[in-house]
């Protein structure tokens, strides 16, 4: 039996405004971007406004949100011929809830990303759980437009639960909309304090980089905390410290925090002390490249290093720069490494794929003069899924390894 996909593509359809595909520009169910090259026509459609995509024959392909202004100018949400209405924005929702919650005997986690963007076939949406509190994240102005649907559904799917607007400015500026940060409705609370596999943290809406955790590395924090008996741990770039409060909850001797952040220190100070770890704790505001090569004069030696670094490359002009830097801070922590210490490293820029980054991190071994044992490859958390056909939704990469 042909999919779905298959089927619709061999009818005609004109209905509202329509994207018409340049001759050469075939589409079949897989990837849903559309780049103003592969487009002969969308001359009636409103920025933002739903699209019907057809081919050059005008065979329908799919429906999606046009955006003009970017080049990525068009991202499909459906390869059927089916509205999308509330009702639709709806069943998407609740599909999406529903993977995470089949998982969890108790039901939709009160912790976690429920929604990623095209890996739920919602391109330019993120929604992540925090307890009590959805934060709700548009990075498409077609997104945007639906906020207020958005918000009704999620309603109807969750209950009524505080939501929390934080759009990055960046992707709301290419776009051409004014990013929302703030409540939705009725104001929730300043913070939440959130429970993560055991370890608490409390999260300040609206403040920090992503929607206030990073929920990605949830299994990695894990992975750490299993590492880290009796051993001292480096956490570099830690952010509000994910992995070294893991780290001392399994057992860590003591761990050495680093961060440019003033910020992100303060907030890791408050983890820490929430969890009951703060006096085997040292926190460290340095630039993380600089304060590695010191610990290197030094003489330093860990147990466990982390390695998670903010993007390096976020455009392809800046990969070989980001290559570069990712190669140092690796060839650095690997000669702080014990004899059988473990090394996670991780890159989360998307230009970076997985080979370049084993690629580099071998480059950075032989430079050290070291000899790791490669124990797995990681990634992000599984409620940020990856689908096979979409590359992008696979944008954390790492690696576990192992000094010999």
């Amino acid at each position: 039996m042909k999919p779905a996909g298959a089927r619709e593509a061999g009818r005609r359809v004109r209905r509202g405004p329509v994207l018409r595909l340049k001759r050469g520009s075939p589409r079949v169910p897989a990837h849903p971007w559309i780049f103003k090259g592969e487009v002969a026509d969308a001359s009636a459609v409103e920025p933002g406004a739903e699209v019907t995509v057809v081919d050059a024959t005008g065979r329908f392909v799919g429906r999606g949100y046009y955006n003009p202004r970017p080049g990525l100018c068009c991202r499909i949400l459906t390869w059927r011929d089916e509205a999308l209405d509330a009702a639709f924005l709806e069943r998407r929702l609740a599909d999406a809830v529903a993977r995470r919650a089949s998982s969890e005997a108790s039901g939709p986690p009160s912790l976690g990303r429920l929604v990623w963007s095209e890996a739920d076939g919602l391109p330019g949406l993120v929604v992540d759980r925090y307890d009590s509190v959805l934060v709700v994240q548009c990075g498409t102005l077609g997104m945007a437009r639906r906020r207020r649907e958005i918000e009704a559904a999620l309603g109807r799917v969750l209950g009524e639960l505080a939501v929390f607007n934080k759009d990055e400015d960046g992707p709301a500026q290419l776009e051409g909309f004014e990013p929302a940060h703030g409540w939705a409705g009725r104001a929730g609370p300043a913070t939440v304090e959130v429970d993560e596999g055991g370890v608490r943290f409390t999260v300040t809406l609206g403040a920090g980089h992503k929607t206030g955790l990073y929920l990605d590395q949830s299994q990695n924090h894990r992975r750490a905390a299993g590492l880290a008996a009796d051993r001292d741990v480096l956490d570099a770039f830690c952010y509000t410290g994910g992995f070294a409060c893991h780290a001392l909850r399994g057992g860590a001797r003591r761990a050495v925090l680093i961060d440019s952040s003033l910020e992100a220190l303060a907030a890791a100070r408050q983890n820490l002390a929430l969890n009951g770890v703060a006096e085997r704790a040292e926190l460290v505001a340095a630039n993380v490249f600089d304060e590695l090569r010191r610990l290197e004069r030094a003489g330093a030696r860990f147990g466990l290093v982390v390695l998670d670094p903010p993007p390096f490359a976020r455009s392809r002009t800046r990969l070989d720069a980001a290559v570069r830097g990712y190669k140092e801070i690796n060839l650095r922590a690997m000669r702080l490494l014990d004899r059988g210490g473990d090394l996670l490293t991780f890159s989360c820029s998307h230009h970076v794929p997985q080979a370049r980054f084993e690629e580099l991190c071998r480059d950075a071994a032989v430079d050290a003069g070291v000899s790791l044992r490669l124990v797995a490859p990681l990634s992000q958390a599984s409620d940020h899924p990856v689908i096979l056909t979409i590359p992008e939704t696979r944008y954390l990469k790492g690696l576990h390894l192992e000094a010999l």
